[in-house]
């Protein structure tokens, strides 16, 4: 009988040694930064290469034709059909496994094509999880609460006035649809012209989140649900809706990591209810990787569940380079062991305790830079990927080729994901790239700092873009309207 797993010791050592390959298939690799290194045989299949064909790990197939992409799960099904892919898939061998960012029944159906399995739980699933209703419903059976809310239908703004009379809501509402990125899906609501505003949004849309508006600070924590117990990770500050990174009210653009965010009774808490709604999603039959936001009242100090994506997310990065990975072994790891079956013995308490120390926690922050003007041109340069340097007078400027985020070596360096590229269109809300800073990129008081200002406005700079042809210069060209981090 096979030996179980009995340390992080001997976890580091199986991946270390790991012969089946592994694939995060996606967008780009940005999700899974440096998890290759953590396990052999783990490769990146990328629609867009960020690294010009100089990370040794990544790989992208030639463009061919294809239907306009709606979704990430949409970038995901052409990969997985692509020639290029499956000759690179067989000629490596072995049972492939996938993990991705996002996926559907159609890419189980292509992946099992492939003679490989999807090491997260199935699709449906997934999407019954990611419902934000059902968050609440999770949240609640788990012990852990939603800011004051009604999940109801809503017909007109009388029938929501109704509602929220009913459950003591006031007036300063925000509504959230079941479905989609909070900074399409989210509407503040105060007035019937706000209403009349998203009306078509909403009514007919089935059962809506209807909250009482809070004043609060956006946070992230990330967990993996083992069938040990749930493994978590640190509380991560969000950065939303800056004028400077994202042309979307309630959009997110960043997060930082550090040990003092938040008081230790707040990390405490989020880190306890997050166990908790963890050990109710393995109730529920859902392991593996998670996410959830809380919403922490200014005022008050309470935790309120904000919602729940069963998966990995653009805060990942985030988790899996906190200083506790490079003691232990990054969260995304104790995913992929819970998918291979190996067994494992795990003190999930004890290291749960580990990972809770500040001792633990440095300080990094990355902010996702977005085309924030309301204009549509065509790329023609693009700062490359790599480390980048702050001069004395504010000016950015490459400094050296790296696809590591660790070769930061101060605040005054950066490492810059180019997501861009001449070319492609530019257009209100396009990702421009991410740039990964050690120390904060907000004030005390959850303001983008001058640092991280002249940080953002060096690389727009290096972006620049020439007018469309008069013929496509028409409307034409919508926002996608999808993330692909």
């Amino acid at each position: 009988m096979a030996k179980a797993l009995r340390n992080i010791s001997e976890i580091r050592r199986f991946f270390h040694r790991n012969e089946e390959p592994i694939y995060f298939v996606s967008a780009t690799n940005f999700n899974l930064l440096g998890l290759d290194e953590w396990a052999k045989n783990f490769k990146y299949i990328c629609y867009i290469d960020c690294y010009d064909g100089r990370h040794p790990n990544v790989f992208c197939p030639s463009e061919q034709p294809h239907a306009e992409f709606q979704s990430i799960e949409d970038i995901n099904n052409y990969l997985l059909q692509h020639k290029e892919v499956v000759d690179y898939v067989k000629r490596r061998g072995g049972k492939p496994r996938f993990v991705f960012l996002m996926f559907d029944e159609e890419t189980e159906r292509l992946a099992k094509e492939l003679g490989g399995e999807v090491w997260f739980p199935k699709a449906s699933l997934r999407q019954s999880m990611d419902n934000k209703i059902e968050t609440v419903r999770i949240g609640n059976k788990a012990g852990v609460p939603s800011v004051p809310n009604a999940l109801a239908e809503v017909k007109d703004y009388a029938d929501l006035k109704k509602t929220c009379e009913k459950h003591d809501l006031g007036n300063d509402l925000v509504l959230q649809s079941a479905f989609g990125d909070s900074g399409h899906t989210t509407f503040f609501i105060k007035s019937e012209a706000d209403f009349r505003r998203h009306e078509h949004e909403i009514v007919g849309e089935g059962e809506i989140k209807i909250m009482k508006r809070i004043d609060c600070r956006g946070s992230a924590i990330e967990a993996c649900a083992t069938k040990e117990g749930t493994i978590v990770g640190p509380l991560m500050t969000e950065l939303v809706g800056f004028k400077d990174l994202t042309p979307y009210r309630g959009g997110w653009c960043g997060n930082e990591i550090l040990s003092t965010a938040f008081p230790p009774k707040v990390r405490e808490k989020a880190r306890d209810l997050t166990f908790k709604f963890g050990e109710q999603l393995r109730k529920e039959g859902y392991r593996g990787y998670f996410e959830l936001d809380f919403l922490i009242d200014k005022k008050t100090g309470e935790l309120w569940l904000g919602e729940l994506n069963p998966r990995i997310t653009g805060a990942s990065s985030m988790t899996n380079h906190a200083a506790f990975a490079h003691a232990d072994a990054p969260l995304f790891l104790f995913h992929l062991l819970e998918f291979s079956k190996k067994k494992f013995d795990l003190d999930v308490d004890e290291l749960n305790a580990r990972w809770a120390d500040s001792d633990n926690i440095d300080s990094w922050s990355q902010m996702v830079i977005k085309h924030t003007d309301d204009t549509v041109d065509i790329c023609t340069a693009a700062p490359e990927t790599g480390i980048y340097k702050m001069l004395e007078d504010g000016r950015v400027v490459f400094d050296r080729f790296d696809y590591h985020r660790r070769a930061v070596e101060s605040e005054n360096e950066a490492f810059f994901l180019r997501i861009i590229r001449p070319g492609d269109y530019r257009y209100e809300g396009a990702d421009l790239g991410i740039l990964v800073t050690r120390g904060r990129s907000m004030t005390k008081s959850f303001q983008l700092n001058e640092r991280a200002k002249k940080w953002i406005h060096g690389i727009k700079t290096q972006v620049s873009g020439k007018a469309l042809p008069v013929a496509q210069a028409g409307p034409a060209l919508a926002d996608p309207a999808f993330k692909i981090l």
